[in-house]
């Protein structure tokens, strides 16, 4: 086996279907990888969802497991430890995988030792339409798409691999003890920071990490995560996420001289976008910065 992928869910049996449906039509032999994925307390019927597609995909390795502790990082690090392949990759339940994805990450770790942790493309699918007032700044938290070009190569300086599309040597997630549990979305909170924590913690240590352009997700964005009240949420539970990573590693008021800068750049884009006829832009972007501002100063203390 050499690598693993693992899929944590909480409550979206369909959508999770919709993953596994285009895991299912991967390239290569199917006993070069393995699928777990992690109930994370699910209410629904992903049990009974997934049983069924198994039964239906004799030919795909294919496990599901339980994690009573509720949160993406808890259920992320039980996945990690009922891995068998060398390799692992770290996917989500609302998107699906190009056809050569398993094969892009294995050729990859193959094929080139001095590369460990890599990620490649998202692709932000919208169902029920793209809204005007998307902009790319307010769109990165909504569905970070990702596109470097069509060649192998380090990741641009200040970003990292997606969520819902990285991979990694198992023994170096071993080494740094896989996802921080005090971060990451938990239930239906809009919390999170942990892959950002992760990545941190490696690039500390000058790990690299390799943007792989074959191995692509497609990031379906529902018109739920699309509404005033989610990006309002959403906003404030980056926020939130930001203050809870400076406070782990002791750089709180860094957190709040950078915000202040941050708002200083979102009032220029702002007007940018009011300038060149596209308001809204500008009107929302204003509203993502005062959702993580709140976040950031007016979370309570732990």
């Amino acid at each position: 086996m050499k690598l693993s992928i693992v899929i944590a869910t909480y409550n979206r049996a369909q959508s999770l279907l919709t993953t596994l449906r285009s895991l299912s039509e991967q390239e290569g032999p199917y006993s070069d990888w393995e699928c777990i994925v992690v109930d994370n307390n699910c209410t629904d019927d992903t049990q009974s969802v997934v049983a069924a597609f198994a039964a239906d995909n004799t030919d795909m390795n294919l496990h599901i497991v339980v994690e009573t502790r509720q949160g993406l990082s808890h259920a992320r690090n039980r996945g990690i430890a009922e891995c068998s392949g060398d390799y692992v990759a770290i996917i989500d339940d609302d998107e699906t995988v190009n056809r050569g994805f398993a094969q892009a990450y294995i050729a990859l770790f193959d094929g080139h030792p001095e590369w460990s942790v890599a990620g490649g493309g998202v692709v932000a699918c919208y169902p029920s339409g793209r809204p005007s007032w998307l902009s790319p700044l307010t769109e990165r938290p909504i569905a970070n798409p990702i596109d470097f070009g069509r060649s192998m190569r380090p990741f641009p300086k200040g970003r990292i691999p997606a969520g819902g599309n990285m991979a990694f040597r198992r023994e170096v997630l071993l080494k740094y003890r896989g996802f921080e549990p005090s971060l990451g979305r938990t239930g239906k909170a809009l919390t999170g920071g942990e892959e950002n924590d992760l990545f941190e913690r490696m690039a500390a240590d000058g790990i690299r990490f390799a943007y792989v352009p074959d191995a692509v997700i497609n990031h379906i964005i529902g018109a739920e995560k699309l509404t005033p009240d989610y990006f309002k949420r959403l906003s404030r539970g980056t926020g939130e996420s930001q203050l809870r990573r400076a406070v782990l590693h002791g750089r709180r008021p860094n957190l709040y001289i950078a915000e202040a800068v941050k708002w200083c750049a979102t009032l220029a884009i702002a007007l940018w976008y009011t300038l060149t006829l596209h308001p809204q832009r500008g009107l929302w972007l204003i509203k993502m910065r005062i959702g993580i501002s709140r976040g950031i100063f007016f979370t309570k203390k732990r």
